[in-house]
This record gives C-alpha cells, structure tokens and sequence, in this order.
C-alpha cells in the first residue's frame, strides 16, 4: 500500500507556494510565504490569502506542525538543516529553467502531495496550451529582456525560453549570454534590438533601476517597441508563464503590423 499523502503542508518557497496552491486537496496546505502575498513577485497573490504566511524560519514552520516542508534549492540551508535535525520530512525542488521543465516541477510536486492525478492533467493542459501559443516560422523580430542593473537573460533561462516562445529572437543569445549577465547600456545602445522587454520598476526609488527610467529604454516605449514584463507571470515555472508567452506574443505582433 503506497504511504498516505501529507495532511499538514507547509510551502517556505513563492514558486512551490503557487504549485502547492494549484495542486494541493483540501485543507491539505496550511502555510505559504510571505512572498505568496505580493502581487509583485506573486501570481497568486489573492489565492494566497487564504494561508498562513511564514517567513522561512524553523521555528515558525516548527510551530505549524507539519507533515512535510516543500522548500527550493534557493531556500535558507540552515532552516532545511534544522527542520530535518528536527525530524521534519524537507522536500527540495529545484526552480525551472525551461519550459519543458514546468511539466517536471508540476510532476514532482503532485507525487510530494500525493495529487499525480491532478498534476497530470495539469500537465496535459499546460502543455496542449503551450503548443497552441508557441510560436513557430522565423524570428524576425529581435527582442532582449532588460531588468534592474542591465541584467538579461539568455536562452537557457525560462525568461529566454518565454521570450523565444512568444516568436521573439533573443539578442542575449547573439551576444553570448546563455545563462544572464549584466548588458551595459551603451551595448544595449550597439547592437539595437527591435524590441525592448524591460522588467516593471518597483514603486520609490532604486539605484539599480534607474537605467530602466534611461532616455533609451523611453525610446523603445514611446516607440511602441517595449512589451511590459509582468514579473508575476515570468518568474516561476507553473502554468502562469503561457500568460506571459501570450502577452509577449500579442506585443510582438502589435509591433510587427505598426500598431502601438
């Protein structure tokens, strides 16, 4: 007899929190963190109301009870280390890098649930959805990712893999970003990409976003050659990124007819 599925889950990470909210039976999960909450970073913000927050600390998760702690590779070593010297069952899932890989986290976290069947069929629909978004034909259109301190993303990330699924050619791939690193402005400025996606600033002031405020990256905007990255769609591998595949899709297009 296969052992029972957890009763008491707590999920110390934002993207096992959305793939825990998607997969989890009810009154299954107890707690998500507090990231859960932010509309900025979450794609689940208001499902994530009704769960406890944690802020990653053992002693708070301790207190929960739980059965099972779902934590990320990225995740405080020192609260998995001291969960488990505290007999607490720690699963670590590791972020998706690919799009292909958001049907392996959504497989993995319905077996830690015990939800297979759930997870496969969402699996099956992410992945006829993905198909039917994906664009396909040459990639005329040359866009690169631009966030805080000029960091873009290549091809080996799930924003390059979002960006060349939504029928875009990453310039970061030209220039031999595979993985990401910081694109000066004045490069940014030499290789002249068609389009610009920059990432949205948070409100107040950031040093490391000014260059997102930059007279160029205003060019690319008023120009009708910006797409707004929703942070919240692009950040984990659950089946909210088709969401940002579209919409990257739709302002592809746009730009390609002239429409601004």
């Amino acid at each position: 007899m296969p052992p029972a599925p957890p009763a008491r889950v707590v999920s110390m990470n934002l993207c096992t929190d959305q793939l825990s909210m998607l997969l989890a039976g009810a009154d299954q999960l107890v707690s998500v963190s507090f990231l859960a909450r932010d509309p900025r970073s979450s794609a689940m913000s208001e499902e994530a109301e009704s769960y406890i927050i944690n802020h990653g600390r053992a002693e708070e998760i301790y207190l929960l009870q739980p059965d099972l702690v779902i934590a990320s590779a990225h995740s405080r070593q020192a609260t998995v280390s001291m969960l488990r010297r505290l007999d607490i069952p720690v699963a670590v899932v590791e972020p998706a890098r690919s799009l292909e890989e958001v049907s392996e986290r959504i497989a993995e976290v319905g077996a830690l649930l015990g939800r297979e069947r759930a997870a496969q069929a969402m699996i099956t629909q992410y992945e006829r959805d993905l198909t039917l978004l994906r664009a396909t034909g040459t990639r005329s259109v040359r866009g690169v990712l631009y966030a805080a301190q000029g960091w873009t993303a290549g091809d080996a990330t799930l924003a390059g893999q979002i960006l060349r699924a939504a029928g875009l050619q990453n310039v970061a791939d030209e220039l031999g970003y595979d993985y990401g690193g910081a694109l000066p402005l004045e490069q940014l400025v030499m290789v002249a990409p068609d389009m610009i996606v920059p990432s949205t600033p948070y409100a107040g002031h950031s040093r490391a976003e000014e260059i997102l405020l930059h007279p160029v990256i205003d060019a690319y905007r008023h120009g009708g050659a910006s797409a707004a990255m929703r942070d919240a769609d692009w950040v984990c591998g659950t089946p909210h990124v088709l969401r940002a595949v579209a919409r990257l899709s739709d302002d592809r297009k746009r730009f390609e007819t002239g429409d601004k």
